[in-house]
């Protein structure tokens, strides 16, 4: 089995990279969905109530999304508090998965969307950042409906892409169409299922 992180910036590309791997035949596993579960999960919920109070959920008594991540992306402190609090969570539904799931040969790519920001990127036996520059993720994020000023506040709040560029094993240029993403990702993921073959794993990169 090998193990690939998925990373990027907001509405540069991951899910859409994220679907292409699985269409090819590897394992994916979204990170944004197991916490978008936790959301509604007694337990996690019990803790951003401790931490947000009544402030982020609707009459109905869930969580309400958009509310919470408003509060976030325009506090650093309480952007981090939830996370400690959500990606342990997240961790133990990954590594439960990967143990049920190890087998030779196997690619697993998980999309991890602040694999840098925590220094997450040693759970992982190789890193893979997809990237555009921010004017096209802003201009494809208002085209699904995102205001500029909100998308560009969560694109604050994450490393430069250049960043994260730099510190991935891996990169895929989605700037292009979709052709020549996918093509991307085929030339990849065959090199990808070559290594996972070979059985040999050992992370080459290391960053301080």
């Amino acid at each position: 089995m090998l193990v690939i992180a998925l990373t990027g910036n907001y509405g540069m590309g991951k899910s859409f990279v994220l679907a292409l791997f699985q269409q090819l035949g590897a394992v994916v596993i979204d990170a944004d969905k197991i916490v978008r579960s936790l959301l509604s999960e007694r337990k996690s919920v019990g803790k951003i109530r401790a931490l947000f109070g009544e402030t982020v959920f609707s009459e109905n008594g869930r969580v309400n999304r958009d509310r919470l991540a408003e509060l976030v992306f325009r506090n650093n402190s309480l952007r981090h508090s939830l996370e400690d609090i959500l990606h342990p969570l997240v961790f133990e539904q990954i590594d439960s998965f990967l143990a049920a799931h190890r087998k030779k040969g196997i690619v697993v790519i998980v999309e991890i969307p602040l694999l840098f920001e925590r220094e997450y990127e040693n759970r992982f036996d190789r890193t893979l950042t997809v990237f555009t520059d921010d004017e096209t993720a802003l201009r494809r994020l208002k085209t699904k409906g995102i205001e500029r000023e909100k998308a560009s506040m969560r694109l604050k709040a994450q490393l430069p892409i250049e960043e994260k560029k730099r510190r991935a094993d891996f990169v895929i240029d989605n700037r292009g169409t979709p052709q020549e993403t996918e093509a991307q990702v085929k030339t990849l993921y065959k090199k990808l299922r070559e290594e996972a073959n070979n059985g040999n794993h050992k992370r080459t990169r290391k960053f301080q």
